[in-house]
C-alpha cells in the first residue's frame, strides 16, 4: 500500500513539474513594465480575444493573424520588434515614437538605465 502512495505522489509531481515547464516556455522573458506599456499605446498590433485563443490585429490593415495559443505571446513580441525598429528612435533620456511619414508622435522619458538597456535588448534601439 505504501508504494503505491509514493508512486502517485510521484507520478502526481512529475506532472506538475512538466506543467511548470511548459508554462515557463510559453512565456516570453520579462519586459521593463513603465515604458513597454507606455510605448505599446502606439503600437498597432493587439491582442483580440477569439473562440480558439488569441488573434493578433494590426489596427491599420485590420489583418488578423491566428498563431496557436503556445505562440501567440512570442508572435506580439516579434511584431512588437520589426515595429519598434521602424518607429523609435532614442534621443538623449527620451524615446522617439515615430509615425508612418517619419514624424514624432511623442516622446517618452527614459527613466532608468536598465528601462535604456532593455529598449536596445528588446528593440535592438
Amino acid at each position: 500500500m505504501n508504494a503505491k502512495k509514493g508512486f502517485f505522489l510521484g507520478l502526481l509531481f512529475a506532472f506538475f513539474a512538466l506543467g511548470f515547464i511548459a508554462i515557463q516556455k510559453a512565456t516570453p522573458p520579462a519586459k521593463a513594465d513603465r515604458i513597454y506599456k507606455e510605448i505599446k499605446v502606439y503600437s498597432p498590433y493587439k491582442f483580440e480575444k477569439r473562440m480558439g485563443g488569441l488573434a493578433i490585429v494590426n489596427t491599420r490593415t485590420g489583418e488578423k493573424e491566428k498563431p496557436n495559443a503556445a505562440d501567440a505571446l512570442y508572435r506580439m513580441d516579434d511584431l512588437d520588434k520589426k515595429w519598434g525598429k521602424k518607429h523609435l528612435k532614442i534621443v538623449a533620456n527620451d524615446v522617439i515614437v515615430l509615425g508612418d511619414h517619419n514624424q514624432t508622435v511623442t516622446k517618452i522619458f527614459i527613466k532608468t538605465t536598465k528601462e535604456r538597456t532593455w529598449l536596445h535588448k528588446f528593440f535592438g534601439i
